[in-house]
């Protein structure tokens, strides 16, 4: 398997390039389970973030971004935006989203109670990785229809094309790969 480097502050990591199609390849981030590299990037997100009231991520990989994220600002509230309408929710807010590192269109939901908590708030969108922009227009549009303001766009790597938007702050560009591993110009 053929990997590719990224350091953020005195932490290496060494992602491993993964099949998307024939011709494409990307490199595998993942946070979950890296309590150190959730640290080390939420507090480097911190502090490029503009001025927010609450931070919004879609499930799963972000959460424990976002959770760091709040627990180092010493916020109480955060929101998830679930792949799965749960039994709790109070009522939902939706959108579709089909991601690059899905096979399938996926569904967004926001429980009608954290929409009612962002009516005129100015909400982070934060996500692990930006590559095609699908997860976060699906995110922009739950904020607008829950009555936020998005603040700003975030994540830790920007993949691909993404590095080149003027509308999202990152800390890494992240490249995309050719089946041999060679990175694409």
């Amino acid at each position: 398997m053929k990997y590719h480097t990224l350091k953020f502050g005195e932490l290496t990591r060494h992602l491993p390039i993964c099949k998307v199609t024939d011709s494409l390849y990307i490199a595998g981030f993942v946070l979950l389970g890296d309590a150190a590299l959730s640290e080390e990037c939420a507090k480097e997100l911190i502090a490029i973030a503009p001025e927010y009231d609450y931070i919004l991520t879609a499930e799963a990989k972000g959460i424990t971004l976002v959770h760091e994220m709040a627990r180092q600002q010493g916020e109480e509230k955060y929101f998830i935006a679930r792949k799965y309408a749960k039994a709790y929710m109070t009522g939902v807010f939706k959108v579709d989203v089909r991601s690059i590192t899905t096979d399938k269109v996926q569904t967004l939901y926001l429980d009608a109670a954290d929409a009612e908590l962002m009516k005129g708030k100015r909400i982070l969108i934060v996500d692990d990785v930006i590559s095609t922009g699908e997860s976060l227009r699906a995110l922009e549009e739950l904020v607008k229809q829950a009555g936020g303001i998005i603040a700003g766009k975030m994540a830790v790597l920007a993949e691909g094309g993404a590095a080149d938007r003027e509308d999202i702050l990152y800390l890494q560009k992240l490249p995309l790969f050719h089946p041999d591993g060679s990175i694409m110009e």
